[in-house]
């Protein structure tokens, strides 16, 4: 099975060390400011916030301008991001009028606290006052913050292998998510990459939705689509890795989703443990995809439960759009929606 980033270039990294660097005791550092580039355009592209006024979503990030690396420092790490950041974002008012503006975020830094990010959002000259710019500057604002805290939370957790601390008896052991936190100057809280103790999880309110959609293909070949490596990275147009077997897990779109297959029934049914990185650490929701023949195609069921009450529509929109439309432009599986 291939690992989750192979031949991706965004996942790839430099690592420099002193020459006088033994065990990695004095200094080591990875250079991971083309990953950080990507991963801060694919956690603000599309992100959505909606109200009585109407809808609005960020449809260009602009300029990602910066730097980022993480250093090993006498066995700590210490975690160096300064980034400038500029996006365009649309409105539609509940009339259809739509309005266009810009967000800036001036200060992402490691000296800042994930509160004190200076989120700038403006319309563009010449267009008229709408109450969508409140809705912006909101909400807008607070989903931005949280995608920004997300990136933090990544950058603890996807780039600390091998970054090796020594300890007092001279053994070396892998950083844990305490480890990351506690030597980091940002403290952000992220999803440790120990296992969860049992009966972990995040009370929050959800809710539960499906989606009917037809298929012109075989539930064999459907089946198939969700579970074999290549063709989700085919669909999904990115990396992924998927272990298609109960247990198994997954993980694609660079990252913004992944989980756990709890029952897989070939050609019949596949239940999972699902989750977008943004949502609280350790919440998922539980997805069932029912495949039912209909002769010359395939009805897909898409049951998702637990599911937060503020990310429905979002969750909703992302199975329609990459996971339904996509599959269908990509291997011509084009049908009806119901």
């Amino acid at each position: 099975m291939a690992k989750w980033g192979e031949g991706d270039p965004r996942w790839i990294v430099e690592e420099r060390a002193d020459a006088t660097n033994v065990n990695n005791w004095h200094w080591t550092e990875r250079d991971v400011t083309s990953w950080s580039s990507e991963k801060l355009k694919d956690l603000l592209m599309g992100l959505q916030v909606e109200s009585e006024e109407g809808k609005c979503e960020i449809t260009e990030v602009s300029k990602v301008e910066g730097e980022a690396s993480i250093n090993n420092r006498k066995g700590k790490l210490i975690f160096f991001y300064e980034w400038n950041l500029k996006a365009a974002w649309t409105g539609t008012s509940t009339s259809g009028i739509k309005y266009k503006g810009n967000i800036e975020v001036p200060n992402l830094s490691d000296e800042n606290d994930i509160d004190d990010f200076d989120i700038s959002v403006s319309l563009c000259k010449d267009e008229p006052e709408t109450a969508l710019l409140s809705l912006m500057r909101k909400e807008g604002a607070n989903k931005i913050r949280t995608a920004l805290a997300s990136y933090v939370g990544f950058l603890k957790t996807e780039f600390t292998q091998g970054m090796i601390l020594p300890t007092a008896n001279g053994m070396t052991k892998q950083p844990t998510g305490q480890a990351i936190t506690e030597t980091s100057k940002t403290q952000i809280g992220s999803c440790s990459t120990a296992p969860p103790p049992s009966n972990t999880g995040v009370k929050i309110p959800t809710c539960k939705f499906s989606i009917r959609d037809t298929f012109l293909t075989s539930p064999e070949e459907l089946y198939r689509v969700f579970l074999n490596q290549e063709l989700v990275q085919a669909f999904t147009r990115s990396g992924a890795m998927v272990e298609a077997e109960k247990g198994g897990k997954f993980r694609l779109l660079n990252g913004n989703v992944n989980g756990e297959f709890l029952e897989l029934v070939s050609e019949q049914k596949i239940v999972m443990k699902w989750r977008f990185n943004t949502w609280p650490c350790e919440h998922y929701a539980t997805v069932t995809l029912t495949f039912t023949d209909k002769g010359n195609e395939t009805e897909l069921k898409v049951d998702c439960r637990g599911v937060p009450e503020s990310e429905e529509e979002r969750t909703r929109d992302g199975w329609q759009r990459y996971y339904c439309h996509a599959i269908k432009q990509t291997f011509g599986y084009g049908a009806r929606l119901c």
